[in-house]
């Protein structure tokens, strides 16, 4: 996931798009427990999100079009623990990220904050899971983010598949 975004050329409506490709993702009985908090770069609840992130998040994110914070309801409509709420979200983030790569934007997902802190911060009740943060933008310029991330703009290595898929029972 690419580090190197900016806010120049991001707008609302590119936003929106992107969350409309997630709202459209398979879920467990349809229950779509995902929902998006979001800020964009420049507005009043900007400095708040950038707050959530740790330090080294903070010095590249800071740049990006769209902080957003990603949570899950726990239960169904009746109060039944959704035990597939993470993996709906999962589908959900998933087509938002695939949705700004055909669009030529860049999302960057990361556990790199204070779970905690957002919870209070953006009012998330208990019945909620916080479950991640994005940065979403435009490409960025590799010169704008700092040099010791810089080496790392660039796509990374995948296990092979005999690491990851087995027939019948699991191997280690």
């Amino acid at each position: 996931s690419p580090r190197a975004l900016t806010k120049k050329g991001f707008t609302k409506k590119n936003l929106m798009v992107l969350f409309e490709a997630a709202r459209w993702a398979p879920s467990s009985s349809n229950i779509q427990p995902w929902r998006f908090l979001y800020s964009m770069n420049g507005d009043k609840n900007w400095n708040k999100f950038c707050n959530l992130l740790n330090n080294f998040n903070k010095m590249w994110a800071k740049n990006s079009g769209a902080l957003v914070v990603i949570i899950s309801k726990k239960t169904d409509e009746v109060g039944k623990l959704n035990k597939l709420s993470s993996f709906d979200v999962g589908a959900a983030w998933e087509n938002l990220a695939l949705q700004a790569r055909m669009k030529g934007l860049i999302t960057h997902g990361m556990a790199g904050f204070n779970y905690k802190k957002a919870r209070k911060e953006l009012n998330i009740s208990s019945d909620f899971k916080v479950e991640a943060m994005i940065a979403i933008g435009s490409q960025g310029n590799i010169e704008d983010i700092p040099e010791r991330m810089q080496k790392n703009e660039k796509p990374n290595k995948r296990k092979p598949l005999k690491q990851l898929i087995f027939k019948g029972k699991f191997k280690k």
